[in-house]
């Protein structure tokens, strides 16, 4: 077994270690989750917690670690008898963001079950985890289906395993801690609340501190056991600290009054339901414990905030993490004076929260995200000026300031025709290994779905010849059927968003930032990839190669220019281009590609005619395509719908694309050339 890296010998990132820590000294605070850029020792520091982690007093050969004081009733190797137990250290388990769900939940031998009429179960990842420790790494991109799956084991603090009438369930409480990197992909937001705390992490842009990291990495990787003595003293202080707050944390006291503030606070904030309340609180008498007090103040309150809140106040994956600090000093202030009865004078004998550091207890101060603008009162339009307005051409004619999109709306539902197998998501309809079962066939490889009837109806005509005697069926391997399922897929939706003048001089680019800006939004809960391609003035430009971070494509729109002509063929080459890469890369995922724009095309000799070949090539290959007509106007020239026909694809106004529009709109992009 190799030798952990030191959790002590971490160098800086405060916030991550006090995160983890307090999950170790309280693991009611609900886990953690850790954002950042790659690089910045996140799985090291997970990994290294396990070392310091109480050891876990087990009935000795369970393989579901039951509580020797407390075994659980229902255990699939119980009933236990009461007994001392032996020890062990507490485990890290790490949940791979492939894994199967019969690896994650465990599996059932079908044979022995219809043969012997036994539960023969084999656990799986959440029984090894209960009352130790689990990792996703790349939490973001773990699959719905398993994310399904461990929503429920939080929730209820146990594991159902429900398969062709066999029932098993067993205890599976554990400590959920993940890593992600924002800038793959964001992560469902009913998983999100589920972490109890969120840290961000970043590179330290100190030269004397990275010069530390790399002496101490390479130290670390010549002797990792010599390392690791060295800072055996430091660890073993720090696992006695540990067990110490542990001992003192039932005794700490949460007065009244901080918990005012803790309500408070969740409220200014109008963070969804109470768990934000709950989670604060048991993360600021942790805090109380960590720091040797019996007591919470104000300051604990102030720390957990930063802890508990960032990650619960995303309505949408375009708003950015964070806490206006500010604001919270304020809302705290203000309810220590309402309790006092004294107005919001706050020169009180609290610590005062405005302290350097944000009152120096390993958490510094977080950049305030989408909030700084409360602090100076109304903020401009744009920030950084939008002087000419939305629409309007600049003072020299050429590119103009970009605009603020329009708000967000629900859009109709823009599927692919066909039946896909791509990755599982909830856009096009796809053969997957969840969803609702449609017919039967042999398995190729390992058996994951059993589909009973057919397994039933192929071993029945041989139970003569195998000498049947018993209840059971006799069932060869040769008879096993898996079962086929019909679900949903995310598909790679390009969009080729027109930026040209003519659609910034009708005032129309709020509004078409807006629609895209939902179909992004849409994008993201469907779980696809996206892409953004732009074109104006002479050529096109891939902003956004396809990726699974839909606020990266949203924030690179916001910021998006316009102005010049409109190379409406070089936008449509260059989205052929980007297709044909990711077909390469990824052949299963199945594009849409979105054209938004008003089907005009100008600059060079025959722009129009250029334009219709540069579609029908997309067709020639059967992409699946919508345009976006956003033409204005009383008189109009119906371009956006020719060239919705040399694409082979549907043409939608802006209006029709809201889900509340009157105007029919029918589900999948229907190729209406080829049905023609």
């Amino acid at each position: 077994m190799s030798t952990p890296y030191p959790f002590t010998a971490i160098v800086g990132q405060d916030d991550l270690r006090l995160g983890l820590l307090l999950n170790a000294v309280s693991p009611a605070v609900g886990g953690v989750l850790v954002r950042g850029e790659k690089g910045t020792a996140k799985s090291t520091a997970v990994r290294a917690l396990a070392a310091l982690m109480p050891e876990v007093a087990v009935v000795s050969g369970c393989r579901f670690s039951c509580d020797p004081v407390v075994p659980d009733p229902a255990c699939p190797d119980g009933p236990h008898e009461a007994a001392a137990g032996v020890s062990r250290p507490a485990r890290t388990v790490e949940l791979p963001v492939g894994a199967s769900e019969d690896r994650l939940v465990g599996a059932l031998d079908i044979e022995r079950a219809l043969s012997e009429g036994v539960k023969a179960f084999e656990p799986g990842l959440l029984a090894d985890a209960h009352r130790g420790i689990l990792y996703v790494d790349e939490v973001n991109l773990l699959h719905d289906h398993l994310v399904d799956l461990l929503l429920d084991a939080a929730a209820m603090g146990a594991s159902y395993v429900e398969r062709e009438g066999v029932s098993v369930r067993h205890a599976a409480r554990f400590l959920l801690v993940g890593t992600m990197n924002p800038e793959e992909g964001e992560l469902r937001p009913q998983l999100l609340d589920r972490f109890g705390l969120t840290v961000e992490v970043a590179a330290s842009r100190d030269t004397d501190q990275r010069v530390e990291v790399v002496r101490r990495r390479l130290a670390y990787d010549d002797d990792p056991a010599g390392f690791a003595g060295r800072w055996a003293q430091e660890e073993e202080a720090l696992r006695e600290r540990i067990a110490a707050a542990r001992v003192l944390l039932p005794r700490v006291v949460l007065g009244d009054a901080v918990l005012r503030q803790i309500a408070a606070t969740c409220a200014a904030f109008e963070v969804d339901g109470m768990r934000a309340d709950i989670v604060m609180a048991r993360t600021a008498t942790a805090l109380a414990a960590w720091a040797g007090r019996d007591e919470v103040t104000a300051e604990d309150v102030r720390q957990a905030a930063l802890l508990a809140l960032p990650h619960r106040r995303r309505r949408n994956p375009f708003d950015a993490p964070g806490l206006d600090e500010d604001k919270l000093d304020d809302t705290l202030r203000d309810a220590a004076g309402d309790e006092a009865g004294n107005g919001d004078d706050g020169d009180g004998d609290e610590p005062d929260p405005d302290g350097p550091g944000g009152g120096g207890g390993g958490v510094p101060p977080q950049d305030s995200g989408p909030d700084t603008p409360e602090r100076g009162g109304e903020a401009g339009p744009e920030q950084g000026g939008d002087a000419p307005g939305p629409g309007r051409p600049s003072p020299s004619g050429g590119e103009q300031q970009p605009v603020r999109a329009s708000e967000p709306f629900r859009t109709k539902m823009l599927s692919v025709p066909g039946l896909g197998e791509g990755a599982a998501g909830r856009r096009s309809r796809a053969r997957t290994e969840h969803g609702r079962t449609t017919g039967a066939r042999r398995p190729e490889g390992t058996l994951t779905k059993l589909h009973l009837a057919a397994t039933v109806q192929a071993a029945a005509p041989h139970q003569r010849a195998r000498g049947r005697s018993g209840r059971g069926l006799v069932v060869r391997r040769d008879d096993l059927r898996q079962a086929t399922r019909e679900g949903r897929e995310g598909n790679l939706v390009l969009f080729v968003v027109d930026a040209s003048g003519s659609m910034a001089a009708r005032q129309r680019m709020s509004a078409v930032k807006g629609a895209v800006m939902s179909l992004l939004l849409d994008a993201y809960q469907r779980r696809d990839k996206v892409g953004l391609v732009t074109f104006r003035g002479k050529e096109a430009e891939v902003v956004l190669p396809p990726t699974s971070s839909v606020d990266a494509a949203a924030a690179r729109l916001e910021s998006l220019p316009t102005g010049g002509r409109t190379p409406l063929a070089a936008g449509l080459l260059r989205a052929h281009d980007v297709l044909r890469v990711e077909r390469l890369r990824d052949p299963s995922r199945r594009p849409l590609l979105v054209v938004v724009t008003d089907g005009r095309a100008t600059g060079g000799p025959d722009p129009v005619a250029l334009a219709a070949r540069a579609g029908r090539l997309h067709a020639a290959e059967g992409t699946a395509s919508v345009v976006v007509d956003c033409e204005s106007g009383i008189v109009r020239l119906g371009l956006a719908a020719q060239l919705a026909r040399d694409l082979g694809g549907t043409a939608v106004t802006l209006d029709e694309l809201r889900a509340d529009s009157i105007a029919g709109l029918v589900k999948d992009v229907q190729a209406a050339g080829r049905a023609a």
